[in-house]
């Protein structure tokens, strides 16, 4: 699999991870868990490592650190959580939470939907100097955060950036891709498939000649390539709780991945 510098330390990251939300809150439910468990095997045997979580996902906290733990080799994973909560002593004791059940050091904590980011952030630059915590970050899924994300990462020094962005929604592009260049932050990727209902209705049609010249067999993957064809783009989160997916998705990860101008006539046969 491909892998881009994270900007802080350039250290490479490999460019499809996985996302957690909805897909690994399954409780404590034996099934359940094993398959999850069949999905993180999938991802690192691809060559991945990004496993991203949060308090907001139910179990899926417990869920995966429990995975890691019995795998025995959580080096293997770059974890990334986020602090979901009001006031520094919350955040603190949401924070060791999510220690207790993911390990220590955590390799990235960011700040979810910018909830009480000041706060926040010095937190996670004392537990950086700590080394409890390998890099900070902050988050949001939603173009009307734009703005305000846009602002924070002008006055703030961090090492990590999440948002969303996909052939459906570019908005990014205009601003927040630059910056994060300029800045020099990494940039992980959340609903790269655009929420899924593009993905619903592109399964529906079949995929384009042009598509295997790129060494795609599936729309995921092409989806997933449109992403990564953004040089600012550091690690796509895809969330998945199927093995199969993960390792289709896993698939955009390697081969040839076209500049952002091979895709401009190709565009209109995806979203239009």
């Amino acid at each position: 699999m491909h892998t881009r510098p994270i900007p802080s330390t350039a250290a490479p990251l490999p460019v499809i991870g996985c996302g957690t939300w909805l897909g690994f809150d399954v409780g404590r439910n034996p099934v359940e868990i094993a398959q999850r468990g069949k999905v993180l095997e999938t991802l690192f045997e691809c060559g991945g490592r990004v496993v991203d979580s949060s308090p907001m996902y139910g179990t899926a906290e417990q869920v995966v650190g429990g995975l890691l733990a019995q795998r025995g080799d959580r080096d293997q994973a770059f974890v990334a959580t986020k602090v979901w909560t009001r006031g520094k002593r919350a955040g603190i004791e949401q924070m060791e939470r999510s220690m207790r059940m993911l390990g220590e050091p955590i390799d990235l904590m960011q700040v979810h939907n910018l909830v009480d980011w000041q706060v926040h952030l010095a937190t996670l630059r004392d537990w950086k100097a700590q080394r409890r915590i390998s890099y900070i970050g902050v988050t949001h899924y939603t173009e009307s955060a734009y703005a305000d994300l846009e602002q924070v990462m002008k006055a703030e020094a961090l090492d990590f950036v999440q948002f969303n962005y996909s052939v459906a929604h570019r908005d990014a592009e205009k601003r927040l891709l630059p910056l994060a260049a300029e800045r020099g932050m990494a940039v992980l990727v959340n609903l790269p498939f655009g929420g899924g209902k593009l993905l619903e209705s592109l399964q529906r049609k079949p995929l384009p000649a042009w598509a295997g010249e790129i060494g795609c067999d599936s729309w995921n993957q092409v989806l997933l390539k449109f992403v990564l064809s953004h040089p600012a783009v550091t690690c796509a989160i895809p969330g998945t709780s199927r093995q199969d997916h993960m390792q289709d998705n896993a698939k955009a990860g390697v081969g040839e991945i076209p500049p952002r101008m091979w895709w401009d006539d190709k565009l209109p046969g995806i979203v239009g």
